[in-house]
């Protein structure tokens, strides 16, 4: 009965139509949730993954370009495949229907983009991959080959972003996606900065049509109106900028003397480029105030020829900076400085002569700086006063402008200022008048007759100095002992125990002798010699008189007969001339003996002269050098080139120089191997274990053994003899001792009797 109704219902043509109209309507429907959801989920993947949205609309538009036809027509054929298997579908629900048909929809759909993400991801690894070049060295040897025969402006263009990768190696930026090329070794990395540094002044100059070396900053100005500039000029800026970074990041001083001196030869260049021009004159100046070795001379050739070749451009920025430079590196003096600050003074001296009118407004405006700094302190006379002229700085920047006045006083330029320079010297010498500047005012009397010497003009120094020996330090024996050698070269002030010692008293009286004799032989050959040196006469036979020490009245009557010889060299010669002390042939008097150098003035400086540097080089040796290297300048930097061509010669350093491989990781020259650290280890060991030796053989207390000179003596065999037996007799007398001495016991038993009373 109720397969009969069942029969009957689907037999009636009305329930037919309408259950296949439900059909269709409920698949109608469905599909168009089937397609909006699938709109749904493109709208969402176009926003949140456009890349792959737009791969999938170049590689698969099929699975984009649908419509409601074809979801349409799967739906049909859904139905007609549930018309076949009705008799098995016909007790499903409808909702178990849409969730199976939902859930294949999404597997299909998560399948197909999961391949194709799979496939894009293949796709843009095969792309970088080959954007992320490794430089090799045929790579390096190919560009370098190409450029040199064919001169190819790709293989130009290839180089220098590799040299930009050697330049950046290491910084954060380095792994950029945007750069074509990434790492390196080191092998190439020496290779591409060598071939650089060598061939691309060459290779530019070529490019640009220029002459091989040499240029001015008019070539330049003219060069940049030109077709060839504008399509090259970003090689010259890549060039140079990336050089300027590689030298801020460097830390050999061989690696950075040999690319600023390939980076001289292309120096001109750096007028079309003022920011880069002042970071160069920068770097420069801290290297050639700071550097070791070889590089404070190659630095400074840098500067000069920037100088040179730019002119204007540079010169105000140049002075400027060496001048501060020099200040910075000259607040301390020591034995080891020295020779440093007269390194940096000498380069100073030598930059003026490249533009002396422009030097002279730059020393009038630095000169008179420190008058100021002289007029506050007469004017004030408070201590932070004296101590702004009373220092090293202060007394630097006076001999750094007496050196050049020296240098250049005969020229127009710079010979008004020897007057000004020599008030401001004389105001410091006399601005604290007492014995413990003694060595500040020698070296203002060093100055004054360096000054006199070069312009030819008469400075009464002698003042100065015997003003100084009237003083009563140097007048009465000493009551601090002999004390220590003292270099006045070195200190501005002694303090007050090392002004009562022999040893101070002696090197300022020997100073004082040597200075009056320089200034005296300077006019050994003068007319008034005799008038000019009568009053220095008579006040040195007052300090013969009046001084208690034996050995400086002796020097004073040496001093005093080579005064009186000369005065007698010069009145013989007088008695023939005719002319008055005015006349302009005063001036060519006794000429060619003081070519000769016969007056016995001038034979008895020149003794006085060797004695001082044989003084000078025994306290060198002396003195104790910790921590500076500034002392061996001379033996470091050799000899500069004169020229060019002898600089070329050392372009072969280059391969030596990079080879201690800057690159992370590979072995450099800083670095001792272990077997020296090892070595210096056990020599370090060694010398605390006989140092504790010597101080356990101390405590032993001995009898004294005088010997004399002769048993001490090298060639004195019994004197070693002596000296070995005590040696035994020592260790002998330690074996000997028990483990708490003698000296302990008595100690702690004086101990315990405080105690008891």
């Amino acid at each position: 009965m109720g397969a009969k109704m069942k029969a009957k219902v689907r037999d009636d043509p009305v329930v037919d139509g309408m259950d296949e109209e439900d059909r269709k309507s409920g698949k109608t429907s469905k599909s168009k949730k089937v397609t909006k959801e699938h709109k749904d989920q493109l709208q969402s993947l176009q926003e949140k993954d456009p890349e792959f949205y737009k791969y999938l609309q170049e590689h698969d538009q099929e699975l984009l370009e649908f419509n409601d036809e074809d979801v349409e027509d799967d739906a049909n054929i859904d139905t007609e495949d549930d018309d076949v298997d009705e008799n098995v579908n016909f007790d499903m629900e409808d909702e178990e229907m849409q969730e199976m048909e939902d859930e294949e929809m999404q597997e299909m759909e998560d399948e197909e983009m999961q391949s194709a993400q799979e496939t894009l991801e293949d796709d843009v690894f095969k792309e970088e991959k080959p954007s992320k070049n490794v430089i090799t060295t045929e790579m390096v040897d190919s560009w370098c080959k190409s450029i040199q025969e064919d001169g190819k402006l790709s293989a130009v263009r290839s180089l220098m972003r590799a040299f930009r990768t050697a330049c950046h190696y290491g910084d954060d930026a380095g792994d950029d996606s945007s750069t074509k090329f990434s790492t390196m070794s080191s092998r190439v990395f020496n290779k591409i900065m060598v071939f650089v540094l060598n061939e691309m002044d060459g290779i530019l100059r070529k490019l640009l049509k220029l002459p091989a070396s040499g240029g001015k900053k008019e070539t330049i100005s003219e060069l940049m109106s030109t077709k060839q500039w504008k399509t090259h000029n970003h090689l010259l800026k890549s060039y140079f900028g990336n050089a300027l970074h590689v030298l801020n990041q460097m830390t050999d001083t061989e690696m950075i003397a040999f690319t600023l001196r390939r980076l001289k030869y292309s120096a001109v260049f750096l007028a079309a480029f003022p920011s880069l021009l002042r970071k160069y004159i920068k770097v420069a100046l801290h290297f050639w105030g700071t550097g070791g070795g070889a590089l404070p001379v190659v630095s400074f050739l840098f500067l000069r020829d920037l100088c040179i070749r730019l002119g204007t451009d540079c010169l105000d920025e140049c002075f400027k900076g060496i001048y501060k430079t020099y200040v910075l590196n000259c607040h301390f003096v020591n034995t080891a400085k020295l020779q440093h600050i007269q390194f940096l003074g000498n380069c100073v001296t030598e930059l003026l002569r490249v533009d002396l009118p422009t030097a002279y407004q730059h020393a009038f405006v630095f000169i008179r700086q420190l008058a100021m700094l002289l007029r506050d302190a007469l004017n004030m006379k408070t201590k932070e006063a004296f101590r702004k002229v009373y220092e090293w700085k202060f007394m630097n920047c006076l001999e750094l402008w007496t050196s050049a006045i020296c240098a250049y006083g005969s020229e127009p330029d710079l010979k008004p200022l020897a007057y000004p320079l020599t008030q401001i010297i004389s105001g410091v010498a006399r601005l604290v008048p007492t014995a413990r500047y003694f060595p500040l005012r020698l070296r203002c009397v060093r100055m004054l007759n360096w000054i006199s010497a070069s312009t030819g003009t008469f400075i009464p120094v002698s003042n100065l100095l015997l003003d100084m020996l009237e003083m009563k330090e140097l007048n009465r024996p000493p009551t601090g002992g002999v004390g220590k050698a003292v270099d006045l070269r070195t200190i501005l002030k002694v303090s007050k125990p090392t002004l009562k010692t022999r040893a101070f008293q002696e090197a300022c009286v020997i100073s004082v002798i040597e200075e009056l004799s320089e200034h005296l032989a300077q006019w050994s050959y003068s007319v008034a010699f005799f008038e000019s040196s009568f009053i220095p006469a008579v006040r040195l036979r007052t300090f013969c008189k009046t001084t208690k020490v034996e050995r400086f009245r002796k020097e004073m009557r040496h001093l005093i007969r080579q005064i009186e010889a000369n005065s007698e060299f010069i009145n013989e010669r007088r008695m023939s001339i005719t002319f008055l002390p005015n006349d302009s042939a005063a001036k060519s008097f006794l000429e060619d003996e003081k070519k000769l150098g016969t007056s016995p003035l001038s034979k008895y400086v020149a003794t006085l002269r060797q004695r001082a540097q044989q003084r000078r080089d025994s306290l060198m040796e002396s003195s104790v050098l910790v921590g500076e290297k500034s002392s061996v300048f001379e033996s470091k930097m050799g000899k500069i080139p004169e020229s060019d061509e002898e600089d070329d010669n050392r372009n072969d350093e280059g391969a030596a120089v990079f080879s201690s491989s800057w690159l992370p990781g590979s072995d450099s020259k800083a670095k001792p191997p272990k077997e020296e650290k090892k070595k210096k280890k056990k020599k370090k060991k060694r010398k605390m274990d006989e140092e504790e030796e010597v101080a356990d053989d101390d405590d032993v207390v001995e009898d004294l053994v005088l010997s004399s000179d002769e048993d001490g003596s090298p060639g004195n065999s019994s004197g070693e003899d002596d000296k070995t037996e005590q040696v035994r007799a020592r260790q002998q007398r330690k074996k000997q001792t028990p483990p708490n001495s003698s000296k302990k016991f008595h100690t702690r038993k004086f101990k315990k009797r405080k105690k008891v009373n």
